[in-house]
């Protein structure tokens, strides 16, 4: 066996944990025994079908425990996990099944017909989840194919074998492949582990989708022990249950998320002592809103940056950072991990002082190897040995980075830039906002133009005049919103992002 880590060495001795309960899903508990029991028998049926170290398998699913033992037995052999999620579209899903060469595929009913239509030619075999038509094989089927307690199979994935192909959300074009080793992901799972603080006895909450970041955090549970809640989807009311009855500790959670969380706390009497972390990210938080969190409950809140290509934990805002008595730190996403490196460069690849605004990279044992199939874009992002993040911000003397905006939505109105984060700040306060993000849009005098994309509060009432008067004495003149638009709902990725490019295109043929 090698000395150097891989995810298989990390996960194969789950079942030391044995009958303490791992997962909780639909009222049915699972214990670490059942789910590797499970996970091996899955492995054995993959490795009939000719999977091995470094395979491209794709687990199509919902949050549902079939997903976790998947992952276990993915992990077992060593093969190359392609995660989709149930937002994305069928070309979507046929894209990515064809682009990352996918042999196997693993569906639940709502994610099988999309599958099946895909025009992927590597992709050989389908297990289903539920009813499987003629041509795949019943997930029943699989787990068959070898006897209840048998070991897994007897495979030697290499640290440089490909364990993880993850597709980015399509934001700024097609979706790229990010390809992540067994020696990445192995260290980049310690990382989780060390970064999120977890005890031996974490109660913890999944509620955002496991193909995304969610994956990650459940992973890091199982391999400290923990029982995991996981939920098909949000649901605020079945959180504060989940916290007041079952008494959970710790949840993995986005922005809009915490802010549905919070007002529905505020109508009910609930117990919610026993949280001790709400890990976040994956968007910006309004400050409003994180000192609101933090006067209902307490010191709970940690924050985590990272994309894909170096997940979840480049940079970590730790509990004591968000005080209340330092209130300019609430805006960062915190310092550099333990093993990660940070910089800002400017456009010529230099690093910046403080204070200074330029690009976010970074460097470290968990960036990713490349873009599959892409080698000018892996080299164009990876160049000068940072990881180029696409992410606008600068960094204090102390080390705190604060984010501005995504390279591709900074605004330049009239030749001045503009970051949307801060306009959605001053914006985020006025009352009758509930949710706000800001774009900039094609304009005929100033080339583009800041416009505000408003949900309402709870009542529904908004004044748009209203907010505008406010901007006026918070912001620059080439800052203010042009124009205040009432909507909904804000749209999202199929990864749980606010989808700018559709807000853009949501303004087209407006009349200014």
């Amino acid at each position: 066996m090698t000395d150097a880590p891989t995810l298989r060495s990390l996960f194969i001795g789950l079942d030391r944990f044995g009958d303490r309960p791992a997962l909780v899903h639909d009222g049915v508990t699972w214990t670490y025994g059942q789910l590797v029991r499970q996970a091996n028998r899955l492995a054995h049926a993959l490795h009939d079908l000719g999977v091995g170290p470094g395979s491209p398998v794709a687990l199509l699913m919902s949050n549902r425990v079939e997903y976790l033992v998947a992952d276990q037995a993915v992990i077992r052999l060593g093969a190359a996990k392609v995660p989709l999620n149930d937002m994305l579209s069928a070309s979507e899903i046929a894209f990515i099944l064809a682009d990352s060469g996918a042999t196997v595929a693993i569906a639940d009913p709502g994610l099988l017909d999309a599958t099946l239509d895909a025009d992927a030619p590597a992709l050989r075999h389908v297990i289903a989840i539920g009813a499987a038509p003629e041509g795949t094989l019943s997930w029943d089927e699989a787990l068959a194919a070898a006897p209840d307690g048998a070991a897994a199979p007897d495979v030697e994935p290499g640290p440089e074998h490909v364990g993880l192909i993850a597709y980015t959300g399509g934001t700024t074009g097609r979706q790229k492949g990010v390809v992540h080793t067994q020696r990445g992901l192995a260290v980049n799972m310690l990382a989780h582990v060390i970064e999120m603080g977890l005890l031996d006895d974490e109660r913890l909450l999944i509620m955002s989708p496991l193909p995304h970041a969610a994956g990650f955090i459940a992973q890091a549970a199982l391999l400290k022990g923990a029982v995991a809640f996981v939920e098909s989807r949000f649901d605020p009311d079945l959180a504060l249950d989940r916290i007041d009855r079952d008494r959970v500790t710790y949840t993995f959670m986005v922005p809009t998320m915490i802010y549905r969380l919070l007002d529905r706390a505020e109508e009910r009497e609930v117990d919610l002592t026993s949280l001790r972390t709400i890990l976040y990210g994956a968007a910006p938080i309004t400050r409003e809103r994180l000192e609101q969190g933090l006067n209902r409950l307490g010191p709970v809140f940690m924050q985590l940056y990272g994309q894909s290509e170096a997940p979840d934990f480049v940079t970590r805002l730790r509990r004591e950072d968000h005080d209340l008595a330092h209130p300019h730190r609430l805006t960062s996403c915190g310092q550099a991990t333990l093993l990660m490196q940070v910089a800002v460069l400017d456009d010529d690849d230099n690093e910046l002082p403080p204070g200074q605004p330029g690009e976010i990279a970074t460097r470290g044992p968990y960036v990713m190897t490349g873009y599959h199939n892409l080698p000018e874009k892996s080299a164009e992002t990876l160049r000068g040995g940072w990881l180029h993040t696409g992410d606008l911000g600068q960094m204090d003397a102390d080390g705190y980075v604060y984010l501005m905006d995504r390279k591709n939505d900074m605004i330049i109105s009239g030749g001045m830039n503009v970051y949307s984060t801060e306009v959605e700040n001053v914006v985020q306060v006025c009352t009758g906002v509930g949710q706000v993000a800001v774009v900039g849009v094609p304009h005929p005098d100033w080339g583009e133009a800041v416009v505000a994309f408003v949900v309402p509060a709870g009542d529904g009432e908004l004044d748009e005049t209203t907010v505008l008067a406010h901007c006026r004495t918070e912001l620059a003149a080439y800052k203010r919103p042009k124009a205040v638009r009432r909507i909904d709902a804000l749209p999202v990725t199929a990864y749980g992002k606010i989808d700018k490019k559709a807000l853009r295109k949501e303004w087209v043929g407006a009349d200014w």
